[in-house]
C-alpha cells in the first residue's frame, strides 16, 4: 500500500507509539508483505525464524519485536506486536468504511460501460469503457477495472484475504488494504471470488477468462490470456504466468508458480511450482504422462 505522502520513520513511529532505529527523517513510501515489498516500504516480523529474511528482503525498514543489528541504508521499528501494529499502520491510511448507498459517488467509468441492477460498487473505484457489470456483482474499494471486461452475476471483487495470526484463544485478521487490478479484455464468470491484496494488488492479466465458482486468493498475479474453469481454487500470493490453463477443480496451495503454457488438468492439487510448456495432472501434480503411467501400473498391481 502506498501512502498519500512520504512520510519520516518518525511520523510512522508516533502513530504506533514504536521506538525506532535510525534516522527520524528516514524516509517511508508505504507497507506491504515480503513476497511484494519495495524499497521504501514497511515490512513486518515477529518470529526469530524469518528476522534474517525481513532484514534482507527489499524493504528499508523493519517491523520488528527485538532489537537487533539496524543493516546500513535500513531503518527500524520496534514494537512488543507488529502484526497489531503493521494493521494500526494500514489502518490509519486506509480504511473500507461502510455505506448504504449501492453505487459509491467518487465512481469513474468510462463511455459504454453498462451497470445491471443490484451492483454494489465502493469508493474510488475505476471501471473503463464498454463493460458489462451484471447483477448483483459487489465491486469493492479501489477496484481498477480496464476496457470491455465482463463480470457475471453474483462475483465479489476485492473482498477480504483470509489471512490471520493464531493467537492461541483467537484468530486476528490481517487487515486486507490493497486492492483488485482487472485488466483490459477480462472475462469473469458467475459466483467468483478475487480477494484484494493485503497491502498490494491481485492482478487479472489482460484477455483472461474465468469461468463460475472461482476463487482467486489475496495478491496473486495471474498472467495474460490464462483460462480457468469452473472450481478453482488459487491460494494467496501464487504467480500464474501467462497463456496458462487450469481446467475444473484444480487446486493451487499459496505461494506456488506456474510458468507460461503450462496446462493443468481436472482436479489436480498443485503444491510445488510447475515449469512451463507442459500438461500436469494429479495430486501432487506432476507431467501428466508420468502421472497416468502410475496410475495404469498400480491398476496392473491390484489385478
Amino acid at each position: 500500500m502506498k501512502f498519500p505522502k512520504i512520510f519520516t520513520l518518525k511520523e510512522i513511529a508516533s502513530i504506533i507509539k514504536a521506538e525506532f532505529i535510525g534516522d527520524e527523517n528516514f524516509p517511508i513510501y508505504g507497507t506491504n508483505e515480503i513476497h511484494r515489498v519495495k524499497k521504501g516500504e514497511i515490512v513486518f516480523v515477529d518470529h526469530p525464524k524469518y528476522y534474517e529474511k525481513a532484514l534482507n528482503s527489499n524493504a528499508t525498514t523493519i517491523l520488528i519485536n527485538k532489537k537487533v543489528d539496524c543493516p546500513e541504508g535500513k531503518s527500524l521499528l520496534i514494537s512488543d506486536d507488529p502484526f497489531r501494529d503493521f494493521n494500526a499502520i494500514n489502518g490509519y491510511f486506509r480504511d473500507f468504511s461502510l455505506k448504504n448507498q449501492m453505487i459509491a459517488t467518487d465512481l469513474d467509468i468510462g463511455d459504454n460501460t453498462i451497470i445491471q441492477p443490484g451492483v454494489f460498487i465502493g469508493n474510488q473505484v475505476k471501471i473503463g469503457k464498454n463493460c458489462i457489470i451484471f447483477p448483483n456483482v459487489v465491486i469493492h474499494d479501489f477496484t481498477t477495472i480496464g476496457d470491455n471486461v465482463i463480470i457475471q452475476s453474483g462475483s465479489v471483487i476485492g473482498g477480504d484475504a483470509f489471512y490471520y495470526k493464531n493467537r492461541g484463544y483467537s484468530f486476528d485478521r490481517l487487515k486486507s488494504v490493497g486492492n483488485v487490478i482487472i485488466n483490459d479484455n477480462v472475462e469473469i464468470g458467475s459466483n467468483c471470488t478475487i480477494d484484494r491484496g493485503v497491502t498490494d494488488s491481485t492482478i487479472i492479466g489482460e484477455g483472461s477468462k474465468l469461468d463460475n465458482l472461482i476463487q482467486i486468493g489475496h495478491d496473486t498475479v495471474i498472467g495474460k490470456k490464462c483460462l480457468i474453469a469452473s472450481q478453482v481454487g488459487i491460494a494467496g500470493c501464487c504467480i500464474i504466468e501467462d497463456e496458462v490453463t487450469i481446467w475444473g477443480q484444480v487446486g493451487v496451495a499459496s505461494s506456488i508458480t506456474i510458468r507460461s503454457k503450462a496446462v493443468i488438468l481436472a482436479q489436480s492439487g498443485v503444491s510445488k511450482n510447475l515449469e512451463g510448456n507442459k500438461t500436469y495432472f494429479g495430486y501432487p501434480a506432476d507431467e501428466a504422462k508420468s502421472k497416468l503411467k502410475e496410475l495404469a501400473t498400480l491398476k496392473k498391481l491390484v489385478k
